[in-house]
């Protein structure tokens, strides 16, 4: 309990003052609903209930984040033990209590490994007709297996394809977008500091871009990051930009992380120092100052 909290009102009021207009929001399934296809935990949901209603009334939209990798408690999704419908069970839930708030989009799963992509396409398209029967018309935003790297989606991988099996998403009201993740370490796992496959992210971008076009899908780049050493910081500043200059494919991107819960040495630390800005931050805000300013409101449904 004591590493898991949802950011406060002057986190909140601090990214819409430098000109975000979104905030990813993780959280974690157990923590919202304790037994499986069962109720939601009602202090829990007020937590989720009282950020949501604090990133509103900054002007911003917050992005759900069911951060769970693809499983719950150790059982991974699409076993028996946790069948595609234990998914689509909570986001129903969630749908129809969120229904009613049009400044949401709900991310269906963070990073699932270990499933093959084609089972994930049908996992999704479960929790997203169960979405859409709730009533609920917020933009969703899924993921392909693999940690949903933006440098494999159309690899031929031991899980699948994702590029090839991801086509296969379903949903009635065509308002969703993939999400993706690329980081710029040599595995490209966002677990360190160097940026030796800078080269390759920034190519990875490209070529999903390229993807995206080709098939008439949209995309968000939910999670990338540099460490503040000078040539990731260079590295940082092309891809946010890359997506911003593809406004037909890309809908916007969330960079990791904020939060002044981060400790004050960790590398992707975005939360300023007591003088000033990180270097992180401030390559960011240039993006900020330069893009369109709603990434993601101003493309939610197609007409």
């Amino acid at each position: 309990d004591t590493d898991y909290t949802y950011p406060g009102e002057e986190a909140i009021q601090r990214l819409g003052k430098l000109g975000a207009s979104a905030i990813r929001l993780p959280f974690r399934w157990e923590r919202i609903q304790p037994e499986l296809n069962g109720g939601l935990d009602i202090m829990e949901l007020a937590y989720l209930d009282q950020t949501v209603r604090r990133i509103n009334e900054a002007g911003l939209i917050a992005i759900i984040d069911l951060h769970n990798y693809g499983y719950y408690a150790k059982k991974q999704l699409g076993s028996k033990e946790l069948p595609a419908e234990a998914l689509a069970d909570v986001w129903r839930r969630l749908a129809e209590h969120y229904r009613d708030r049009p400044k949401l989009v709900f991310s269906l799963m963070n990073e699932p490994y270990d499933i093959t992509s084609a089972n994930w396409a049908r996992i999704q398209n479960v929790a997203i007709a169960a979405i859409r029967k709730a009533g609920a018309k917020q933009l969703l935003l899924v993921t392909g297996t693999a940690f949903g790297g933006a440098h494999s989606w159309t690899s031929d991988l031991p899980v699948g394809n994702n590029g090839r099996d991801l086509l296969g998403v379903v949903d009635p009201l065509d308002r969703y977008a993939y999400d993706f993740h690329q980081y710029l370490d040599a595995d490209y796992s966002g677990r360190a500091p160097e940026c030796s496959a800078a080269a390759g992210a920034l190519k990875a971008i490209d070529d999903v871009t390229a993807w995206l076009k080709a098939n008439g899908r949209r995309g968000f780049l939910g999670e990338f990051a540099a460490s503040n050493k000078p040539e990731c910081l260079t590295a940082l500043r092309q891809m946010a930009a890359k997506v911003d200059a593809s406004p037909q494919q890309w809908i916007g991107w969330t960079a990791w992380g904020a939060g002044p819960w981060w400790p004050a040495d960790y590398v992707f630390n975005l939360e300023p120092t007591k003088t000033s800005e990180r270097p992180q931050m401030k390559v960011l805000i240039e993006r900020l100052k330069a893009k369109r300013s709603s990434a993601i409101c101003g493309r939610e449904a197609r007409s």
